[in-house]
């Protein structure tokens, strides 16, 4: 199999020689090539195509996401983020999701063996993902500015959710997340996402999908009780489980080391649903490298729970929603318009 070559584009030395180390070291991966700056990485790049680069966002000269946005317009070449979340970092990687980065993951730590390791498997996981998207999906735009307050009016709905609905995702989810969330009522039942992300950036994301919908969006606490519109992202620092707490459902949040290589695992959340009445449960799993959720989706489906799996041909990754289908764990299979049509008109 022939390698991933791999561009890292990075002013940092110290971050260039940790990436080319991590990188280096799998034996599927091959660093072709560093550049300090956007101009070296154009320069690069027309010498030597890269199947993925990886790419800082604070950089001199030109900034990451000029670059980013350059990229996705004239040469798409799947994009990992390498960003810091100094300042107002965990919102430039935001846009950089719009303008059509893959992924995103935060400047390597070293604070300790496990959480080295960690990383490691977060970045080779992204890399690996990135590349074998079979399209690479962008929403490149010019001048894009960052998100106002939303001038849509929040639902405000109280009404403690009698059923919840459940949704994973990974490479290539949170912009399909966002569709989903625009275009659904507002009365749904409430819902819980783990979406494969770091926890530095979880925060910003559903603040960002707050502003976008007319859902009430926020990250998940431990406690938060579950209310109809309303939508609650995993925190990236821990697993997310839906527990019952007399009449009313509330999040649960756990440390605890990494499932299927993730923290937050779509297993872990599927899997506490298991222990609540199936008819209460809707499960979703969509795009995304690996399996992380397919064995929970199987089990929620054998409690009674209604479990769907995005298709083919709308996935950027076919990778979790495949596994769950060889499973038989989906009992509909479609791609998210299909999603959005069936929650609009099955819940009353």
């Amino acid at each position: 199999m022939r390698k991933i070559k791999v561009l890292i584009v990075d002013d940092s030395v110290s971050v260039q020689n940790v990436l080319q180390q991590i990188l280096g070291e799998d034996a599927e991966i091959e660093v072709i090539g560093i550049a300090s700056d956007p101009y070296e990485a154009v320069a690069k790049i027309a010498v030597n195509l890269p199947d993925v680069i990886t790419l800082d966002i604070e950089m001199p000269r030109m900034d990451g996401l000029t670059f980013l946005s350059k990229l996705m317009n004239q040469h798409p070449i799947p994009v990992v983020v390498i960003s810091s979340v100094t300042g107002d970092g965990s919102e430039k990687s935001m846009k950089a999701l719009k303008l059509g980065a893959s992924d995103i993951i935060t400047k390597p730590k070293v604070t300790n063996q496990q959480q080295f390791d960690e990383y490691c498997i977060r970045i080779i996981d992204a890399i690996k993902a990135s590349a074998i998207s079979e399209t690479i999906r962008h929403k490149a735009v010019k001048n894009v500015k960052s998100p106002a307050v939303s001038t849509n009016e929040h639902s405000g709905n109280k009404t403690q959710s009698k059923e919840v609905i459940l949704l994973g995702a990974s490479t290539g989810g949170t912009e399909i997340i966002s569709r989903i969330l625009k275009n659904i009522r507002t009365d749904l039942p409430g819902i819980l996402i783990v979406q494969h992300m770091p926890g530095e950036f979880t925060r910003a994301f559903a603040n960002r999908l707050n502003q976008e919908s007319n859902l009430n969006v926020k990250e998940a606490e431990n406690g938060d009780a579950i209310h109809n519109g309303s939508v609650y992202i995993a925190n990236g620092f821990h697993h997310l489980s839906l527990i019952r707490d007399g009449e009313t459902y509330k999040c649960k949040l756990e440390n605890g080391d990494l499932v299927n290589r993730h923290r937050p695992s779509v297993d872990v959340l599927f899997h506490s649903a298991c222990k609540i009445e199936g008819e209460n449960i809707t499960a979703i799993l969509l795009t995304g490298m690996g399996a992380d959720g397919a064995k929970g989706l199987l089990e929620l489906r054998k409690v009674g729970a209604m479990t769907f799996a995005q298709d083919e041909k709308s996935s950027v990754v076919y990778g979790m929603p495949r596994e769950a289908i060889k499973l038989n764990a989906a009992k509909m299979i479609g791609n998210p318009d299909e999603l959005i049509n069936w929650l609009n008109t099955t819940f009353q």
